[in-house]
């Protein structure tokens, strides 16, 4: 009898414990959000990325009851906001608009960060995808993405393409379309999307990959023309380009995503509550349709959904930028 009064003092003790971990996990579920959540924001204002994060934090405000303020901190490759962001208390007084160049391509890009893209971060949810399309100049004879490889092949290095930045998802793309053609181009970089759609709208730089926002003004005004969607279906805004895969052209699918993430430790009830929100929102008519005219498609999932994308995505950016000996300074 003695031994099985202590055995079950023993049981009694390791229960108390887990259940009080569980009374805390619920009043902290309960209570949050007590004061306003800050969404950091990797770019300046204007564009997709401030698009996605102000619409969705305008939702999620209404959602929990507290305001959500957009605090965009550009620069660096969003390894400013990032570093920002891992180094904010484990509250989720402080989250981030994370995406492909944060945390896809750019742990790969820089000798050393001052902190780690999966240890120093918490997936909450993926909230969007915009799917790449790859675009050329009007006034070349090409007039598919066969005359583009078929004339590249004949002419090393004479086709050029645009890109935002060294290191970004366009700049990535394009390396990855010329390693599965077989082709050499020529990579002109610029300082953001804008300057680089300029030029190949006036015939300076002969193709570019990159999203509908950038692209849909001059496509519309005829200067691009729309070769291949780098996606699993035809995009909707341009649904006469067939996609990459519909050519016979494979691993051609790819696209700029935006999610949110925390601080390393973010407590699980809290996310479960961030994510359960944020999963409503995306099924809404009134946000897919948004997202719809900015050429984005909304996501969702689970936070363990989220991180497997996001590794997956990391080794597969990780591998063109090591064989293409990419490096930011």
């Amino acid at each position: 009898m003695r031994t099985l009064f202590g055995l079950w003092c023993l049981l009694i003790a390791a229960l108390v414990p887990a259940q009080a971990q569980e009374r805390a996990q619920d009043r902290a579920q309960d209570s949050y959000p007590s004061k306003a959540i800050t969404l950091v924001v990797p770019v300046p204002p204007g564009g997709a990325a401030d698009f996605i994060a102000r619409l969705i934090g305008q939702k999620l405000s209404e959602a929990v009851g507290q305001p959500v303020v957009i605090s965009n901190r550009g620069g660096a490759g969003g390894t400013i906001a990032s570093d920002n962001v891992a180094k904010s208390a484990p509250d989720g007084a402080t989250l981030m608009l994370n995406s492909i160049t944060t945390h896809g391509i750019g742990p790969h890009l820089y000798a050393s960060l001052p902190y780690d893209s999966v240890r120093d971060f918490t997936p909450v949810i993926l909230v969007a995808r915009l799917p790449l399309i790859m675009t050329i100049n009007t006034g070349h004879a090409m007039k598919s993405v066969a005359d583009v490889v078929a004339y590249a092949k004949a002419n090393p290095g004479k086709l050029s393409f645009a890109s935002s930045g060294n290191g970004g998802a366009p700049h990535l793309s394009g390396e990855l379309f010329q390693t599965v053609a077989g082709i050499k181009m020529l990579h002109v970089p610029y300082r953001g999307s804008g300057p680089a759609v300029v030029d190949v709208g006036a015939g300076r730089v002969d193709i570019m990959f990159d999203a509908v926002p950038s692209l849909l003004a001059l496509i519309q005004a005829g200067k691009l023309r729309p070769l291949a969607a780098a996606s699993a279906e035809r995009n909707p805004i341009v649904p006469d380009a067939p996609t990459f895969g519909e050519l016979g052209i494979k691993g051609m699918e790819i696209s700029l995503w935006y999610g949110i993430a925390g601080p390393a430790g973010l407590p699980p009830s809290i996310v479960q509550r961030l994510n359960t929100e944020l999963a409503a929102i995306l099924k809404t008519a009134e946000v897919r349709d948004a997202f719809a005219k900015q050429g984005a498609a909304a996501s969702g999932g689970s936070p363990q959904d989220y991180a497997a994308f996001m590794r997956e995505e990391s080794s597969r950016w990780g591998e063109v930028v090591r064989r293409n000996n990419i490096k930011i300074e």
